[in-house]
Order: structure tokens, then sequence, then C-alpha cells
């Protein structure tokens, strides 16, 4: 019975010691330190101690004392005692909120070499070991570097071997017992467990760069180099001590459906100085960056992705929509501040329908009224509604029932869970991106985006597509509803195409004002040809009446021309050998009266005598010349 017991006992302590290998649970577990550091004679050295921030231990007593065969004589605490050996050279500095205590020891001199412990509480239950070194030398060799983050955090970690590495092979690898297993490096070989939850970046300095890890879990925690060159064989290494401690998790996955949307929410120092915020999307090789708070905007994102800031509340949210197959994989959130998080939310893409329904393509006429329509599930019900314009900088919400400057009015029917965007009248400066979306209690939720294509709205733009060719898109040149009806009655044919129509009238509205100009044209030029050709009249009259010659006129009775041949009863009167033509009215005894003539009258006989006179001799002229 005693042997089983001892060995049950053995067992026991055994599986402890191999647990505490790897999740140490005496004092390194909360605790954490350097496991050594070096001062140089004469000078000083600084000691932080790291430490579970919980309720008892922010306000428990923190102390460095140093080890000896029989005891660990305290040196200084932070209940006020010091020892006398090192009054004016050791102080203990407590900052509760951040988990961190300093001990500062100066004047060092030979006699403080050896081992030490920094602990919290009135026992040893908490607490690691420090061996200190006090070295002659005029420089200080390089110490490991010590990091000590929340679970699910994040680190950035620093490494620089100059400008003769500049061209060689950086990596980092975490210790083991007795080789050094690679994690990243810049060959683009990565350990399949740290997957999108570390990266690698170049710095403007030859032979430096950066690693970032995020997403960190308990058993990250350990020894890690970053180095130059090959591992044991050539160039330099950089020791790098990470701690992992406990605390609440962040959103490290989210999933999306195709055609459907998600928001990663991302955290920063609001009091800190931040001035640069973006999303990228992870690579073996480095991450790309789609969208930052300047508006900078990958173009293959245009109109899928937005960023809305928070400085209220240190956060900052980034909406993807439009969600494709290829659009799986690790996104992480970026600042330009040193201590700021970089954390990595990881998205995959799984079967399903969005939530939010609607047409993702309209296609109408400038001038035209329009309504777009979203519908949306029963659990958005109690959600906040809202539609808003897409640009490169934000998505501003119109949030229901109101109405903006540019005269866009949001509607919600609860009943029929429909939200609307109402336009007046489309105008050329309307085309672009809207966003269908909703919200809960501050938190951006899912979204669908919507195309509005302006026909005619800038040169070269493409023409609406058919409804067979695009299920996705509709034509509001008419109401769509009305000319449904009109199929299903049969008044009008399936395959007529309402852009026709549309493309009619526009062409009438054209070709009636040019078809007016023309007819006016053409009735001023009639006005002015017709007074020309009245005024050439004249002329010729006057140049006939210049050219003819009084002989013109001694046999005109020969020719049977009669003067005044509207007059009633004339009479011809032959007086001696003159031929002259005598009118005469009434009886034939009463005495004879010349006509006078106007100037006009005289000139049309004149040419019509001219006329005659030309018949008569062409028909004389043949007797003539038989004569």
């Amino acid at each position: 019975m005693t042997l089983l017991v001892f060995i049950f006992l053995l067992v026991f302590v055994q599986a402890e010691s191999a647990d505490g290998q790897l999740y140490p649970q005496t004092s390194s577990s909360s605790m954490l330190g350097p496991r050594q550091v070096t001062g140089l004679l004469h000078g000083s050295v600084t000691v932080k101690c790291f430490y579970k921030a919980t309720r008892v231990n922010k306000h428990d007593r923190k102390y460095w004392c140093k080890e000896s065969t029989r005891q660990c004589s305290t040196i200084v605490s932070s209940n006020g005692y010091l020892s006398r050996e090192y009054e004016g050279r050791a102080t203990i500095t407590d900052f509760p909120d951040y988990g961190l205590f300093t001990i500062e020891i100066s004047d060092l001199r030979k006699s403080d070499m050896g081992s030490y412990k920094c602990g919290v509480g009135i026992n040893d239950k908490l607490f690691f070991k420090v061996k200190l070194d006090v070295s002659e030398d005029s420089v200080v060799p390089e110490e490991a570097q010590l990091f000590y983050i929340k679970q699910q955090g994040a680190v950035t970690i620093s490494c620089d071997f100059g400008s003769d590495y500049g061209t060689a092979r950086k990596y980092l690898c975490r210790m083991t017992e007795n080789q050094c297993s690679l994690v990243i490096d810049t060959y683009g070989n990565i350990n399949p467990s740290y997957k999108g939850r570390v990266l690698l970046n170049y710095n403007e300095a030859p032979g430096s760069f950066n690693i970032f890890m995020t997403q960190l879990k308990r058993q990250d925690s350990g020894l890690y180099l970053c180095g130059v060159g090959s591992y044991g064989t050539s160039g330099e290494t950089k020791e790098l001590n990470i701690h992992v401690y406990e605390g609440n998790t962040e959103q490290a996955l989210v999933k999306g459906v195709p055609d459907g949307s998600v928001s990663v929410e991302c955290y920063y120092d609001p009091k800190g100085n931040v001035t640069l915020k973006y999303l990228c999307k992870w690579k073996i090789n480095g991450c790309t960056q789609l969208i930052d708070n300047f508006g900078d905007v990958l173009d293959s994102y245009e109109g899928r992705i937005v960023m809305h800031d928070n400085p209220e509340n240190g956060t900052f949210t980034v909406i993807l929509n439009q969600l494709q197959e290829n659009d799986a994989g690790y996104y992480w959130c970026m600042t330009d501040g040193e201590q700021e998080k970089k954390s990595a939310t990881e998205l995959k893409i799984v079967e399903g329908q969005p939530n939010l329904r609607g047409v993702k393509e309209i296609i109408v006429v400038p001038g035209s009224p329009l309504s777009m329509t979203c519908s949306y599930p029963c659990k958005y019900y109690s959600y906040s509604k809202y539609w808003c314009k897409w640009k490169n900088t934000a998505c501003d919400p119109l949030i229901s029932y109101e109405q903006n400057q540019t005269g866009l009015v949001v509607n919600c029917d609860q009943d029929s869970r429909i939200l609307s965007l109402n336009f007046d009248q489309v105008a050329p400066t309307d085309q672009g991106w809207y966003w269908c979306g909703v919200k809960h209690e501050g938190h951006y939720g899912e979204t669908m985006a919507v195309y509005l294509r302006i026909q005619g709205a800038f040169p070269g733009s493409e023409e609406a597509p058919s409804a067979e060719s695009n299920n996705d898109a509709a034509i509001f040149g008419i109401d769509s509803r009305l000319r449904k009806s009109k199929i299903a009655a049969g008044v009008e044919s399936p395959t007529e195409s309402p852009t026709e129509d549309n493309n009619s009238k526009v062409l009438l509205s054209v070709l009636i004002p040019l078809g007016v100009m023309f007819l006016l044209l053409a009735a001023i030029f009639a006005f002015v040809k017709f007074r020309f050709f009245k005024n050439s009249d004249r002329v010729s009259v006057a140049s006939y009446r210049t050219n003819i010659s009084m002989t013109d006129f001694e046999n005109a009775s020969q020719y049977g021309a009669k003067d005044n041949s509207c007059m009633e009863e004339s009479h011809e009167t032959q007086l001696g050998e003159m031929n002259e033509y005598v009118i005469t009215t009434g009886s034939p005894k009463e005495a004879p009266k010349t006509t006078k003539r106007g100037s006009k009258e005289e000139a049309e006989m004149a040419y019509s005598t001219f006329l005659l006179n030309s018949e008569s001799i062409s028909a004389q002229a043949p007797s003539n010349n038989k004569t």
C-alpha cells in the first residue's frame, strides 16, 4: 500500500513538473521579468517586473530581495522598507494599472553581483529570479528584450543588425531545448500555426525590419530569436522573451456569405499620437492596404469597402460587402503608433444568402423619379436602418424618416419590411454607389450595395443592359410596375423595351426644335428672294424704256394694240393718214376726249408694242427677203 502511494505521488510530481515546462503554474505563470541583467561598474541598472494586474495584486506588497544560501534578504519594498546597505542606491516604483513595477540600482559594485528575486506578497508564492552581473567593460552587452502581452493581444518587435546585413535573409524563430523552430522568414516560409498571425516588414534602414504578432495565445509564451542569415551557421541574432497572460478574448473570426457583408471593429488609443489607421489583407510576404482614414481605397474595392472612425471610444469599423470567395483570408487592423495594437481577424466565406435583399444595379434616365428599395428580415425589426451614398472617405447614413439637403427621402415600411430611398428627379450627379444597412447599439451591421447608373451622365458611359442579360439590373425610364401590368393585360409585349421608348422621347425632344428653326429660316429666305425678284422686274422695264425709239410706236394700229382694253364700248376712228386710236364713250356726236396716260401705263404699253413689233418683224422677214 505504501509503495502504491509513493508511485502515485511520484507520477503526480512528474506530471506537474512537465506541465510547468509548457504552461508554468509557479511564479513565472503570474510574474515575468528578465532572466539576466548587466550593468557597468559604478553605473546603474533598471529591472522591470511584470505581474498579473488582479485586484489583490494591484494593492499587495512588491519587493526586491537578494538570495543567499539560507534566505532571500529584502533590499527594497513598496511598503517603504530599504536596506541600510542600499540607502541612496535602490528605489522601487509601482504602476498597478499596468501590472508593472521597476527596480533601479545605481552606483553598482562588484558585491552587487548575484541572484535576486522580484516578487509580490509577503511570501515566495509570486516571484521570478533575476541574475545581476556587473561588468568593467565600457559597453553593456545587449540583453533579451521582454514583452508582456495580454491574451489575444499583439506585439511589435524591432530588429536592427546594420547595413552589412541589408540583403541577408531575415527571420524569427522560437527556441526549444535543442533548436530554434522557424516562425517566418523573408523567403516566404511560415510556420502553419502562425499563419495569418505574424507579419515581417522591412524598415527603411538596411538590415532593419519589424515583426508583428497578433492574436497571441498562452502557448505562444517563450523565448524567440530574430536574426539575419542562418541560425547556428552565419549572421546574428537577438533574444526576445514573450509572455502571454490571461485576458478577455477579442473577435478573431468572422463569417460571411457570397454577396453579403462583414464588419471588422478595430481598437486604438484615442489619447495617443495616432494619425494613420488602415485595414490590410495579410499575405506571406506582406500586407496589402485596402483602405485608410485619409480616403485611400484600393481600386478593386471601390464601392465595396468603407471605414467609420469613432475617436470617442477609440475604435474604427471597416465594412466590406459584395463578398466573393477570394475575399476569404486574414485582415489586419493597423495604426502608425508603435505601441498600438495590431489585431488580426480571419474571414471565412460560408454557404448562405444575405439578409438584406434588393436590386444590385439600377439604370435610369435623367429627370425620372426613382425609388430604390431594400428588404430586411424580421430579426432586424428593432435595428436602426439607413441609406447612404458611398464615398471613399465615408458613407454617412441618412436615418429613416429624415430628409437631407439634396431632397433624398428615406422611408421605412415596417409592415412590408422594406426600406426605400426616393428621388423626386434623378440628376447626372446622383450616379454612384448607394448602401442600405442596419445598426444596433452603436455597432454597424449588415449592408447591401446598389449601383445607380444614369444614362448619358458621362461621355462613353455604358448602355443599360437588357433584363434578359442581367437579372440584377432594373431600368426605371417608366414605372416598372405599370409596365408589368400592361404585359399581363396583353397591351404591351414583354419584348418591348422601355429603353427604346425613352430613346424616342429624347429623339423627339431634339428634332422638334430643329424642325421649327429650319422652317423659320426657310420663310426668311423665301421673303428675301421674293423682294429680290420684284426689284429685278422693275429694273428690266426701265431698261426697255431707255432703249426703245419713238419709231417703234408709229404703226401701232397695224397690230391691234389697244389702250385701256377694259373700257366700255370702245370705237376706232381714222383721222387722215395718221393712225391714232381715239377711245370714246357714249354718243358718237360727242366731242372726243384724249385719255391721259401715266408713266407706268406708258411703260407697259411700250413694252407690249415692242414685243408685237418683234413678232411681226420675225414673221415678215422671209417675204422681205424674197422681194
